[in-house]
């Protein structure tokens, strides 16, 4: 994973691959799976760090 991230921290996905619904939505991490994947309250997918692009927002 080339991004330091963790449960808790806040995201905004830019894109999120083969899902354009999900372009811009903003949430929070709830919990990082085995294979990396990030899981929260932007919706019901896994934002994959090497896949889809997002930037954590620093308050």
């Amino acid at each position: 994973m080339t991004k330091k991230i963790k449960a808790g921290d806040k995201i905004k996905i830019i894109s999120m691959k083969d899902e354009p619904d999900y372009n811009n939505r903003i949430g929070v991490v709830e919990y990082i799976d085995d294979a990396g994947q990030l899981h929260g309250s932007w919706g019901s997918l896994a934002v994959i760090p090497d896949v889809d692009q997002f930037e954590i927002i620093k308050e």
